[in-house]
């Protein structure tokens, strides 16, 4: 548990360096090496299943021998105190708070600044979306949007794997959640390839997902946004979201920020309609993205401190 809280305080002063050397990009890496020699266009859908799933299998058998290859070595080291803040700077490029919150605040600033062009641009990087028609109130959605899911994704998604597993099982959801951002799509290309890795990714987000949204409502009520409506929400629009996990995050926020969130979207030219959750009861805004930053901040805390207690009640004893 002191590991994981390690980590966390590692990220809050050193971030998410941009590396071509860091873990989750070298993970990608070997996703787009292996995908030019599986992937056929000319296949059936079935050889794409099975192909997309071998990927699947290499990729993740490759990083969890990896990655416990590299923590016994550690361990022979017989230095606890070493081998734990080794594990806990490994640990800690698998979340990303500190950049998350960094990408809001730069939004933040180029919407405050009135600079709706860079805004648009920067937004880009961190949507699928299409950008470049997106007006003030629609830079903001895309931005609540993606700290509030990105929380479950990029912080506490590893972080639960962690301490149920231990770092080589933190890096295999790593590997299960950038195989489905790289090849989890349904379009033609990716329908049948890529299904075996979104279909992993929804089974083992689905328990950190409903500990996020959960912890929100949380963070709502300590941060004295509206609880209650965010506990509404999150049981009235959750299950709205195309992915069974992704609206337990943006659902409590929505209600805890009184916002709407969800609606109309660009993707390569082409709109498409996602439900909506929320109740526009607030107009939406740059000031809803720094509100959702301290969600974001409130719920991670929060749930290392949950953890952190639950470890020392069993550790006496009593569980």
């Amino acid at each position: 548990m002191i590991t994981a809280i390690a980590a966390f305080l590692i990220d809050a002063v050193i971030g998410d360096p941009r590396s071509n050397f860091h873990p989750v990009v070298l993970i990608g890496k070997l996703i787009a090496a292996l995908e030019g020699p599986l992937y056929r266009k000319e296949d059936s859908n079935t050889r794409k299943l099975m192909l997309g799933g071998l990927l699947a299998c290499i990729v993740l058998l490759f990083t969890f021998l990896l990655v416990n290859g590299i923590m016994n070595i550690v361990n022979m080291l017989n230095n606890y105190y070493v081998s734990m803040l080794i594990e806990a700077f490994l640990l800690s490029f698998t979340i990303s708070p500190k950049s998350l919150a960094a990408a809001g605040k730069e939004l933040y600033g180029y919407l405050a600044a009135g600079d709706l062009e860079n805004a648009r641009y920067k937004v880009g990087w961190i949507v699928g979306r299409d950008t470049d028609q997106l007006d003030s109130g629609e830079v903001s959605r895309a931005t609540v949007e993606t700290i509030a899911e990105n929380t479950v994704d990029g912080i506490i998604a590893p972080l639960f794997f962690f301490l149920i597993g231990g770092l080589p099982v933190a890096y295999l959801y790593r590997a299960v959640n950038t195989l489905d951002s790289m090849v989890g799509y349904r379009n033609e290309r990716y329908l049948y390839f890529g299904r075996v890795s979104a279909r992993l990714d929804d089974v083992l987000g689905y328990i950190p997902a409903r500990i996020t949204g959960l912890l929100f409502v949380v963070s709502a009520f300590i941060l004295r946004y509206d609880g209650k409506k965010s506990w509404k929400i999150l049981w009235r629009d959750a299950g709205k979201h195309p992915s069974p996990n992704g609206g337990w995050a943006e659902a409590s926020v929505a209600g805890a920020l009184k916002i709407r969130l969800g609606g109309y979207n660009s993707y390569f030219g082409k709109v498409h309609f996602r439900a909506y959750m929320g109740d526009p009861d607030e107009t939406i805004n740059k000031e809803h993205i720094i509100k959702t930053i301290c969600m974001m901040y409130t719920d991670v805390i929060l749930f290392l401190l949950v953890c952190h207690i639950l470890c020392v009640i069993y550790s006496i004893g009593v569980l």
